[in-house]
């Protein structure tokens, strides 16, 4: 697998110790950082409000999202919502927040991507079919052209519902930190998948660095 796997009994607490060291050891200025969706998000993002509306200078932070669903900023599945609830409305500030919005297309989004260069830190998760971000596994995004940052995908299985727009792998490659979160026992066999190093799409992603926080009942053997 790449990147270094961590087995952590509270994953969003450790994800919060990740976030708060990447924040202080950041290169530049500010931190650009990716957010992502899904319960154990929620939890990850509730969780670095708590301990970190003090520890971070979120006037410093600039906020993008990794993927999201093609539905309204107020629909129950927006990651952006999401995002909103769970992290940015409780710490009650960000420099800049730039939500990924599908009416604007692939390109404005590669565009902003483009400008700022390099992520500080992006956030994934793991679906229990091996996707992340929006990458699933037969879709059209895995073969993405490599100068394609962004692109709209949809899961051909039909399992995860909406189009979406998502990162590529070379969208993802630009960051400095990946953080997986993974938790769950619904997670274990995509888990051991990416472990084994088999070809799932989460397998394929690269980064500067990446780290894996899977909880026991998520973790590998």
């Amino acid at each position: 697998m790449n990147g270094e796997l961590l087995i952590v009994d509270d994953v969003p607490s450790a994800f919060a110790d990740h976030v708060i060291r990447a924040f202080r050891e950041r290169p530049e200025e500010e931190l650009g950082f990716a957010l992502s969706g899904g319960d154990t998000a929620r939890a990850c993002y509730e969780r670095l409000a708590e301990v970190g509306a003090e520890a971070i200078d979120w006037w410093a932070v600039n906020v993008y999202w990794g993927d999201e669903r093609c539905v309204p900023p107020d629909h129950p599945d927006s990651n952006e919502l999401l995002g909103r609830r769970a992290l940015l409305e409780r710490v009650g500030a960000a420099n800049a927040v730039h939500p990924m919005r599908c009416e604007d297309g692939p390109e404005a989004y590669q565009l902003l991507l483009g400008e700022v260069g390099r992520l500080d830190l992006i956030h994934l998760g793991l679906g229990p079919d091996g996707h992340t971000a929006s990458l699933f596994p037969n879709s059209p995004a895995l073969n993405a052209d490599p100068g394609q940052l962004v692109c709209l995908n949809e899961d051909p299985s039909g399992r995860n519902k909406h189009l979406r727009m998502t990162l590529t792998f070379s969208g993802l490659a630009r960051a400095r930190l990946i953080i997986f979160t993974v938790s769950g026992e619904a997670r274990r066999e995509a888990m051991q998948a990416v472990y084994d190093g088999k070809d799932v799409p989460a397998s394929r992603v690269r980064a500067d660095r990446i780290i894996w926080l899977v909880d026991p009942p998520a973790a590998p053997h």
